[in-house]
């Protein structure tokens, strides 16, 4: 099966759903990561998801098939699901939670999902944000150090399998400043008219990007036919890139294609930047699932002291 039809059969499959990135794009970039991980990294990472108190909750969410590998894309969404979980705080937002057992850190950490950094060539007035380039360093390096506690990489690997998959968003990266001289964070402060989706035809765009991968349900079968078929059209990549690489990346994709032409300000979406959008969107979900997957293999062998 060539790879334009196996893509049309993928688009057929993955209707624009509420969310995706947040979700089916997780579970679509650990899917395709579980596939190229070898023997040792699997079982070290089955072995640190085990230990995660929220092992169950991911046991509960898994069909039936294989287990190990189903939590693993399971875990994948962790990060996001605990921005609304009352047993986690936002810093200057809740007050400060208890430790619970079993976790290092209460705090819910939004910074960590993004970075900001300005795409006009202007930063006057702007100053970047967000955690994301520096976790992925700090994270990776906590499961490669054997002797960090064992909660820290626990707590360290559903993270890390997140940011992974964020780092390859645009809009985890940008920041616009707009025709009115007001920063468009992440492409929040901007409204889109989207006829392709007659679902959620009006958004934000940054929602419109998280949306493109797939439906936020996506799990069995249709989940594994969605994997098959991004692994057919997008082969992995002969080179390694650090994760700055991967945000730069990201930067440069939302600057030159994240955002529509012209001046509108709520803009209502051709089809050339839908599709165009739409072929980025897969790409970036597969290269993060074959990039996380070269990742944890390098990590689950290094031995650190």
């Amino acid at each position: 099966m060539g790879g334009g039809l196996l893509l049309s059969l993928l688009f057929l499959l993955l209707p624009l759903p509420a969310v995706a990135w947040n979700a089916a794009g997780h579970r679509l970039v650990a899917g395709i990561a579980w596939e190229f991980l070898d023997a040792q990294a699997r079982s070290e990472a089955n072995r640190l998801l085990r230990e995660h108190p929220d092992h169950e909750r991911w046991l509960k969410k898994a069909e039936h098939g294989h287990t190990e590998r189903l939590v693993f894309i399971e875990a994948s969404t962790w990060p996001d699901e605990i921005r609304h979980d009352k047993r986690f705080y936002s810093a200057g937002v809740d007050e400060s939670r208890p430790l619970l057992p079993g976790f290092p850190d209460m705090e819910r950490h939004r910074d960590w999902h993004y970075v900001n950094r300005p795409i006009n060539g202007v930063a006057t007035g702007y100053s970047s944000s967000g955690q994301m380039d520096t976790q992925l360093v700090a994270l990776a390096r906590t499961l490669a150090t054997m002797s960090s506690p064992s909660q820290e990489r626990v707590y360290a690997l559903p993270w890390l399998i997140h940011l992974v998959a964020d780092s390859h968003q645009p809009l985890h990266t940008s920041v616009r400043l707009d025709a009115e001289g007001r920063w468009d964070t992440l492409g929040n402060g901007m409204s889109v008219i989207n006829p392709f989706n007659p679902r959620k035809n009006r958004s934000t765009l940054h929602a419109f990007w998280d949306d493109l991968p797939g439906a936020s349900g996506l799990r069995g079968e249709r989940l594994d036919t969605a994997i098959r078929a991004l692994i057919a059209a997008y082969p992995r990549p002969a080179h390694r890139a650090s994760s700055a690489q991967w945000i730069a990346e990201s930067w440069h994709i939302a600057r030159e294609s994240g955002y529509p032409p012209g001046q509108e300000a709520t803009p209502t979406l051709t089809e050339a930047f839908f599709e165009n959008s739409r072929e980025i969107a897969n790409r970036r979900v597969a290269e993060a699932g074959y990039r996380l997957a070269d990742l944890l293999n390098r990590l689950f062998k290094t031995k650190i002291r």
